[in-house]
């Protein structure tokens, strides 16, 4: 599989708020460098597998619209938009925040990532 389809299958499934999901598309030493509207925060494999869990607490289901992707070697460009439905109101979709991250795979698995986020 090439790096933009493992990116594709990644965001296609419910790897955001399930762990276990989650664990499967991540490299032992990943590194993930996040800006969000709240700050800077670096994490590492279990701290991803940690927020997905917490996101599945609260989230029913998760959907991500991707509005670009660009690849280069074993890295991959995404922006895209995570929508979700929540425990509360599953009928109802709604935009969580807008994303934009370059990943480096190794191993066919996400390796490095830097990301940034605003929420809606």
């Amino acid at each position: 599989m090439s790096s933009k389809e493992i990116i594709q299958s990644f965001y296609k499934s419910d790897a955001l708020i399930d762990s276990a999901v989650m664990k499967d598309f991540l490299h032992p030493e990943i590194v993930l460098d996040w800006n969000s509207s709240k700050g800077f925060v670096q994490l590492d494999f279990q701290g991803i597998l940690d927020i997905a869990a917490e996101l599945g607490k609260a989230y029913v289901r998760s959907k991500v619209r991707v509005s670009h992707i660009v690849t280069e070697d074993d890295s991959v460009s995404v922006r895209y938009s995570h929508f979700v439905k929540t425990i509360e109101n599953p009928r109802e979709e709604m935009l969580l925040a807008h994303f934009m991250a370059i990943w480096q795979l190794k191993d066919g698995k996400l390796y490095r990532g830097y990301q940034m986020s605003q929420l809606s």
